[in-house]
């Protein structure tokens, strides 16, 4: 088979993607998550905490709901639909550590759960920290040239 006739054969059996579409889904979703977040922000504000402290309940708030609807199945069924909006980080960053937790719960709680949890986020707070610290790195000898 030549180049040509496979790729005809990929783009008929390849389904059409409609891009606007799945670009306002992403971008609507995305901004509900994030509007959820500053009303929670707001209403931990409001009930009194200072502003840490409600920055930090609306964080762990926004963790635990993202945790519950992943185990319910609902958060897989807003991504389908929504694609990368769901990855507003820290819901999707739960998503991604909820989900293999729960695939692999049925190999035990050390060798399962334990061992799977951090499949898909372990790579993220790996390179997350190495970049962190190369940047702190980078701006330890740089401050004095910039003047910070």
């Amino acid at each position: 088979m030549d180049n040509q006739t496979y790729d005809k054969m990929r783009k008929k059996a390849s389904p059409h993607s409609p891009v606007a579409k799945d670009c306002l889904w992403a971008f609507f979703v995305g901004g509900a998550i994030c509007c959820l977040g500053e009303g929670l922000n707001t209403l931990y504000r409001t009930l009194g905490f200072a502003i840490a402290d409600a920055g930090t309940l609306t964080s762990a708030t926004l963790v635990a709901l993202s945790g519950i609807f992943t185990s319910l199945g609902w958060y897989q069924k807003l991504a389908a639909k929504a694609g990368a909006g769901t990855l507003v980080p820290i819901t999707g960053f739960a998503n991604a550590v909820v989900s293999p937790a729960i695939e692999f719960r049925s190999e035990g709680l050390v060798t399962g759960v334990g061992a799977k949890m951090f499949v898909i986020a372990g790579p993220v707070i790996v390179y997350g920290m190495l970049a962190s610290v190369g940047w702190g790195i980078l701006y330890h000898f740089l401050q004095p040239l910039i003047g910070g």
